[in-house]
């Protein structure tokens, strides 16, 4: 199938797209929830008949997201960013259902502008969260988001009709329990007075091994205690595992060990594999020295460190062999840049009947407008 395939492109597998749907849809029909896909970690709109048949809708961290949902996907949006322009808040209340503020002043600037307008509600730092790394910890020691107890402001809470928090990244329902004790011994009394409760992203749903009825039951007992609706906004189990990025070997090199340069870029199509850091599974490969043949896999950047990893194959590479990178769908597509030039990887499908689509191929201009 990747044979010939032009190079790079990401392709979203729709079947496996769909089992990711399945699961999420579960947990909704069994636990009353609303479950709403975070654009920031997979926006491939391409697919929206299928996203929208499962889910509720979109979260949006701002404008340009908050119209892609409204545009594109169709249902419920529900919007948040830390900081909102004056000149976007008055078109963000107009087409989200749901309007998060930041904090009690941005609150008190635009609670004029957005009580009639959409349902409004705040976002409060539980401080607690078992985020795997600082770059990624939204409760993490001096962060922007949310408000801290100490810093709650009761009597401007007329108003507000919901709670938004967000203290997970790549976790499970064990690490949610934790939040929601942090979440209610701190902001309990408050939670009674709200029609609805966010408990955001960061949930690893789809993972293998996931608990999802301890999470199912978090989210009952939940409901119940307070009477409120609960949403959840995953971004990553929506796209997890279910597509691949492809690249193509363009020289071998050898300085120490044999490299191989593609026509990808882990610093402009990958860039989580470097900001988190992870080392990104590769098909047909093994890691250094496990197969008989071991290459360094390189990008086809100016930067450095624009590698992969070491990665080992059972015959060797030659000029013009495909590289499948395994999941990369989410935080991927919605990520890269033109850095150095690098052509944008093209977006294609793989249909459930087996059928390939290539829905986007960038050229040129991609990057020039983007100077």
């Amino acid at each position: 199938m990747y044979k010939n395939i032009k190079t790079p492109c990401y392709i979203c597998e729709e079947e496996l797209l769909e089992k990711n749907l399945k699961i999420l849809s579960h947990i909704k029909q069994k636990s009353g929830a609303k479950i709403l896909l975070a654009l920031k970690g997979f926006a491939f709109y391409h697919l929206e008949p299928l996203v929208s048949k499962y889910l509720d809708g979109c979260c949006a961290s701002g404008l340009w997201e908050a119209k892609l949902s409204n545009e594109e996907f169709g249902g419920k949006t529900h919007t948040y960013s830390p900081a909102y322009k004056q000149s976007e808040i008055d078109e963000i209340l107009d087409i989200s259902e749901h309007v998060v503020f930041n904090s009690f002043a941005q609150w008190k600037k635009y609670k004029k502008r957005a009580i009639h307008k959409t349902s409004c509600g705040l976002r409060i730092n539980p401080e607690t969260s078992h985020a795997p790394v600082d770059l990624y910890n939204p409760c993490g020691i001096n962060s922007r988001f949310g408000v801290s107890i100490k810093e709650f402001e009761e009597d401007f809470l007329d108003g507000i009709e919901g709670f938004h928090f967000h203290a997970l990244c790549e976790q499970g329902a064990d690490e949610l329990e934790s939040v929601l004790e942090s979440v209610e011994k701190k902001f309990g009394k408050y939670i009674h007075l709200m029609k609805w409760v966010n408990f955001g992203g960061g949930h690893h749903i789809t993972k293998k091994g996931y608990d999802i009825d301890k999470l199912i039951n978090l989210i009952i007992n939940f409901r119940k205690k307070y009477s409120v609706e609960v949403y959840l906004e995953p971004g990553e189990a929506v796209g997890w595992k279910c597509g691949v990025l492809v690249a193509t070997v363009l020289d071998i090199v050898h300085n120490g060990m044999d490299i191989a340069i593609l026509d990808t870029s882990a610093e402009a199509h990958m860039p989580d594999t470097l900001a988190m850091p992870y080392r990104s599974d590769v098909k047909y490969s093994g890691f250094a020295k496990e197969k008989k043949f071991t290459y360094k896999l390189a990008g086809n950047s100016c930067l450095s460190g624009d590698v992969m990893g070491d990665y080992s194959f059972d015959k060797p590479l030659k000029t013009g062999d495909k590289i499948i990178f395994e999941d990369q769908i989410h935080y991927s597509i919605v990520k890269n840049t033109t850095f150095n030039g690098i052509k944008l990887p093209s977006l294609a499908i793989l249909r459930k009947d087996g059928s390939f689509q290539v829905v986007k191929d960038f050229k040129y201009e991609e990057y020039k407008n983007r100077n």
